[in-house]
């Protein structure tokens, strides 16, 4: 299964305060922004460990407010002796690079543990799992009406586009990169679309998502073809924002973070042009991942209000796109399972894990020595299995 490259846009000099609303960038920020966009994939270990923990510190970003209400995770019983017991946990770990790891069924703690430095207050990078929180800021906006429908076409809302290979493709295309339009997300290459986007200057005042996206080409007819695009969350970032009129951790924190009672401020990171980077890069304390997926197994509701359409869980955790493994899928920004359940995935090693069938939240927070990693990958999944076995075991 692929996972996505981030889009990373440094600070000139470390310790820069997050922001409360948009950021803007001068030409020279922004042009070193991408000059050293990519450094963080070849941070060492003990580096990156440390910068995952402080991102807002080292990167451009806008704040995820919470409110005064917590939304509470009591306790419950513990899986660790079903697991091996204590030791056995911390081993696996270790061999996982994990620095957290959490466990909710039914809204109440069965395992929590912190590796590493990392702990209860502290915010951990979540990579690609930003891209399921910016698909459940869709559902936010269709709920309130800024999005009409996701037949919409994507030119509605950003009409920079009108003209490009995206004509005709839809809000849901965009979802399920499903668009037909061509693109290359190999991390390795230099000359792919995920490396030049955050290299390619563009003229002050645009937008640098959307300057460099409608300029590809199209391979497929809308809707025939999934092809894993960064490129393509991040537009949807875009559409959110011109849809609202907000960033999106004005949009989270309005619609999610405050309402549903998220324990810690959480950051956004922006890209050349300001905005939050749809695709990536939200940092958040352990628990407060966990709630994102309790969120969703509660009906997507907070506050005693409907923040997601009644029909949006359903449609965005299940299958829409095939992506060439008969085993998972590809919903609304979310990795889809056969057994019903669904992840959020991001690069070294975060994940959100849920589980409806059980009403099981698992969290994953690791500092692997690589962005991806197969054999690493296998032994999570099997981790992962263990945990709900020991869940569903009661």
């Amino acid at each position: 299964m692929k996972t996505a490259l981030l889009t990373l846009l440094p600070l000139l000099s470390s310790g820069a305060a997050p922001a409360a609303g948009p950021i803007k960038l001068t030409p020279a920020q922004a042009a070193h922004f991408q000059k050293l966009a990519a450094e963080v994939l070849f941070w060492p270990d003990a580096e990156r460990g440390r910068n995952f923990m402080h991102m807002e510190r080292i990167f451009p970003s806008i704040r995820i407010a919470t409110g005064r209400h917590v939304h509470p995770l009591p306790t419950g019983k513990s899986v660790v002796s079903a697991l091996g017991g204590s030791g056995a946990v911390d081993h696996m770990m270790e061999q996982l690079h994990e620095v957290g790891l959490l466990v909710l069924q039914d809204g109440k703690v069965r395992l929590e543990r912190y590796h590493g430095g990392f702990g209860p207050h502290d915010r951990w990078t979540s990579f690609s799992v930003a891209k399921s929180l910016t698909s459940s800021l869709v559902g936010a906006a269709i709920q309130d009406g800024y999005i009409h429908s996701l037949n919409d076409p994507v030119t509605r809302y950003v009409p920079e586009l009108k003209g490009s290979a995206y004509n005709g493709v839809t809000v849901r295309e965009l979802l399920t990169m499903t668009s037909g339009v061509k693109w290359n997300e190999d991390y390795t290459d230099p000359n792919s679309d995920v490396a030049r986007m955050l290299s390619t200057p563009e003229a002050p005042g645009e937008n640098p998502t959307v300057a460099y996206m409608r300029k590809l080409p199209r391979e497929a007819q809308p809707g025939t073809k999934w092809v894993y695009k960064t490129g393509e969350t991040m537009l949807v970032g875009v559409l959110v924002e011109n849809a609202t009129g907000k960033t999106l951790a004005e949009y989270l924190s309005q619609k999610i973070w405050r309402p549903y009672g998220m324990q810690e401020d959480a950051f956004w990171e922006v890209d050349a042009g300001g905005g939050n980077i749809g695709g990536c890069c939200v940092s958040a304390a352990l628990r407060d991942y966990g709630r994102v997926g309790q969120f969703l197994l509660d009906g997507g509701r907070a506050a005693g209000k409907q923040v997601l359409p009644p029909w949006w869980i359903k449609q965005a955790t299940s299958k829409q796109a095939d992506i060439g493994d008969p085993a998972f899928g590809y919903g609304y920004q979310w990795w889809t399972e056969p057994n019903g359940s669904y992840d959020a995935i991001g690069i070294f090693g975060q994940m959100i894990h849920v589980d409806p069938k059980h009403r099981l939240v698992i969290v994953i927070l690791s500092n692997w020595p690589k962005p991806t990693d197969d054999g690493l990958s296998a032994r999570r999944r099997a981790l992962v299995k263990r945990i709900m076995d020991a869940a569903a075991a009661g």
